[in-house]
């Protein structure tokens, strides 16, 4: 069993640092950039050109070939190698 099941994205945000997800039951989750190299490194414009995969599930960057599952975002160290044994 799932510990997140459904877990939809209804938004995504950008700050200098951080990448911001907005859920459809309202929790906001945010993690920083840095964890995520190719969207840190990207340029704004690329950042902001982003669309929903999977009815919300996960994130498409179609300039950087880059998709990201919104579940990853609740459970980055199932989801992240650099960060499963930090």
């Amino acid at each position: 069993m799932s510990t997140f099941p459904d877990v939809v994205a209804t938004d995504v945000t950008f700050s200098e640092d951080v990448i911001q997800v907005t859920l459809v039951d309202g929790r906001v989750v945010a993690v920083p950039l840095e964890w995520y190299p190719p969207l840190r490194d990207a340029t704004e414009a690329e950042r902001e050109n982003w669309e929903f995969i999977g009815g919300g599930i996960g994130i498409h960057w179609p300039d950087l070939d880059e998709d990201l599952s919104v579940r990853g975002f609740l459970q980055p160290e199932a989801y992240i190698p650099s960060r499963q044994h930090g």
